[in-house]
């Protein structure tokens, strides 16, 4: 009584409100229906709302009935097709509402809802159903009647074949049940099967569903140290004061000359930032994400830095033509903001041999996290690094006196970076091999390298050796003495990890404990002692499709099938952990979060853990081989990463490593995927939310 009480009270307000002064009922909410062809025989339909300001709309789930009414889609039965789970939408904002004394759901801006369908007949189709909303603002409400809708698809005689048969067609790795809406009515919510992909409504403080756009302060600094790392290079550094007295002394006053340094900052960080936004619109994050995993990506990359570090310690100098040079050199003598903007694209591209190789790197932090504005944030932190001390000393001049003058030392720099781009390198080349599996760049081959490479680098700054542009020295210098203590501990740091050394502080750079001609070190034997155990508690059913990681922890590897199967068996949720060879963040997850006592004893003995490698180049057995509507085309998979990525991104809409999914026997979601998180006690608590969650269902 007391809902429909609200409900007539506020549309009797928005009659009278209309009657004063509106001619036509308000329309908040402009509606665009659309279909996406998933494969020939499945669709998903999407209904989006473009909200105006200061307005919103109520989710599809709402709590109780005496509040605000919820948003529905329904669907008219028809034969000819098959709805596949239940309307899913995005995150909506949650918060208390003062009007209906409650907690609700809803979204401002925009909205979409989704529904997935399968058609049954070699025919066209058309579906047909309404939809329903409210949509409020501060001080009013809106109800408009049910809306009808209709779209009109083209069945296959394929379908007709699986409607015969049961069978599914886009599901290899999970099972999708379905609902069926009957006349515009919605069977009962606690009867209803939801495919794996459906959101869960929680206001825990586990609720991580949004995994992207976490990182961004990270890639930031990253891409702020490698710009102000590029500051003390040959290229750069003698420009400082060069161009900070070049600005102070042409203009009338000192506050002019503020103000032109000030621009010249500013038109530096535009042209890096343009730079970036412009790899965002063109790749995206996703694609980005997707470079960082890829041979190709991270071949082309070894090769650059290879190219880099000998040009770095003195093999040969890279110089763009110096006819592009003089052209924008020529620009620079223009008056006004013009000719300062020349000035500054004048420097990026006279600096390019010594800053190359830092944006190469910043832009590489920003295609592996995956996050979708990452190439703006790298290019934003590295201009912002090497071009903020420009006007810091447009505004300090007298302190220009207090920096080093340009000598041999920048030479030092520049040979210091050539080594750590040899080891950068390195990196991209173990990922190649980690992702085809192949066995050469193994644990103890990746660590002598970085020996011998710290160690030289180590000689070097102790003045062992020199270059061929290094000038004499006398004496070493107090930076120069820090630098090579730093060199040699990290050197004599990584030594232990030939024999079996976790070398924690290098989890997600040196290659996994596994990828070893040794796993436990050499002259090690290979025994593990959690296996008797091990074995002891495991079905013998399964014993062979289970692997024990470095940890002791019990997993299955690239083996969904059977790992559900077992879960199903022993009665325990299944945890997907989505991961990669190159993943750095999935091995601190395994190095410093999994070994924890609490949280290995969840896994060992609450959870079943299955580990699907993305990123695995090796190819499927051929009768295994499919084919799927996939980023817009038909493709086929043939290696086992494209079978876990595609299953990543079509049923949990990620992209991103690690991903973690906990699953009930039915395959529905216990609780929010998460991606990458330092904390253990957070991960804990995740786990055991899901873990609740099953004992719950189970006794249901």
């Amino acid at each position: 009584m007391k809902y429909i009480f609200r409900i007539s009270l506020l549309l009797l307000l928005n009659t009278l409100i209309l009657n004063n002064g509106k001619a036509q009922m308000e329309e908040p909410v402009k509606w665009k229906l659309s279909s996406t062809k998933i494969n020939d025989c499945e669709y998903e339909l999407q209904f989006t709302g473009t909200i105006e300001k200061h307005w919103h709309v109520y989710s599809l789930t709402l709590p109780g009935d005496d509040g605000p009414m919820p948003s529905k889609i329904n669907f008219s039965r028809n034969n000819n097709y098959e709805l596949i789970g239940k309307t899913t939408e995005g995150i909506p904002i949650r918060s208390f509402d003062t009007v209906f004394k409650m907690k609700v759901a809803y979204f401002e801006k925009t909205v979409t809802f989704k529904q997935k369908i399968k058609l049954k007949a070699d025919k066209e189709i058309v579906i047909k159903g309404t939809y329903e909303y409210q949509a409020c603002v501060e001080d009013k409400c809106i109800f408009p009647p049910a809306t009808p809708f209709e779209f009109k698809l083209k069945g296959t005689e394929e379908c007709v074949n699986i409607a015969i048969s049961g069978k599914e067609t886009n599901n290899d790795t999970n099972r999708i049940t379905a609902n069926t809406i009957n006349d515009g009515q919605q069977e009962d919510s606690t009867k209803a099967k939801t495919s794996p992909s459906t959101t869960i409504s929680s206001d825990s403080e586990n609720d991580d569903s949004s995994i992207e756009g976490k990182v961004w302060w990270i890639i930031f600094l990253t891409g702020f140290l490698w710009g102000f790392a590029a500051l003390f290079t040959p290229c750069v550094f003698p420009l400082i004061p060069m161009n900070v007295s070049f600005f102070l002394k042409r203009s009338k006053t000192k506050g002019k000359g503020q103000i032109n340094a000030l621009l010249y900052v500013i038109s530096i960080m535009v042209i890096f930032v343009s730079l970036g936004l412009g790899i965002s619109a063109i790749w995206g994050g996703g694609a980005l994400n997707t470079f960082a995993t890829s041979a190709g990506f991270n071949s082309v990359i070894f090769i650059l830095l290879i190219i880099f570090a000998a040009s770095f310690l003195g093999a040969f100098e890279i110089i763009l033509p110096s006819s592009l040079v003089n052209t924008i050199d020529k620009q620079s003598d223009r008056g006004g903001f013009a000719g300062i903007f020349f000035m500054a694209l004048t420097l990026v591209v006279v600096s390019f041999s010594c800053t190359g190789p830092m944006v190469g790197n910043a832009l590489v932090a920003a295609s592996t996290s995956g996050n979708t504005s990452g190439a703006f944030w790298a290019m934003f932190g590295f201009s912002a690094g090497l071009a903020l001390p420009f006007g810091f000393f447009a505004f300090f001049p007298s302190l220009l006196n207090s920096i080093p003058k340009s000598g041999g030392w920048l030479n030092t720099v520049k040979v210091v970076l050539g080594f750590l781009e040899l080891a950068l390198a390195l990196k991209f080349a173990s990922n190649v091999d980690l992702v085809y599996q192949l066995g050469i760049i193994t644990r103890e081959v990746f660590i002598t390298l970085w020996i011998v490479i710290f160690g030289l680098m180590s000689i070097y700054l102790i003045g062992g050796f020199k270059t061929a542009h290094d000038s004499d020295t006398t004496h070493l210098s107090v930076t120069r003495i820090f630098f090579a203590i730093i060199s040699f501990s990290l050197t004599i740091y990584i030594i232990p990890g030939l024999w079996g050394a976790p070398l924690k502080l290098l989890s997600g750079i040196l290659p996994p404990l596994e990828y070893s001609e040794s796993p436990h070190g050499f002259g090690a034997g290979n025994t593990n002692t959690n296996t008797s155990s091990v074995s002891e508690s495991t079905d013998p059913e399964f014993a062979q499709y289970i692997d024990i990681n470095k940890n002791g922890i019990i997993h299955f590897t690239n083996d969904y099938e059977h790992a559900l199967a077992y879960a199903i068996k022993t009665g325990k949720p299944l945890l997907i952990d989505f991961t990669g060879h190159a993943c750095a963040n999935c091995r601190k997850t395994e190095d410093y979060i999994w070994p924890d006592p609490e949280v290995s004893r969840r896994l060992n003995n609450n959870l079943v853990l299955v580990s699907l490698y993305v990123d695995d180049k090796r190819s499927l057995d051929t009768k295994d081989f499919k084919k799927v509507f996939w980023f817009g085309k038909e493709r086929e998979i043939t290696t086992i990463g494209d079978k876990f990525k595609y299953m990543e991104e079509t049923i949990y809409k990620q992209s991103t490593q690690p991903l973690y999914v906990l699953l009930d026997g039915n395959e529905k979601l216990l609780n929010h995927p998460r991606g990458y998180k330092s904390g253990i006690q957070e991960y804990i608590n995740w786990m055991e939310g899901g873990i609740n969650e099953f004992k719950k269902r189970s006794k249901e």
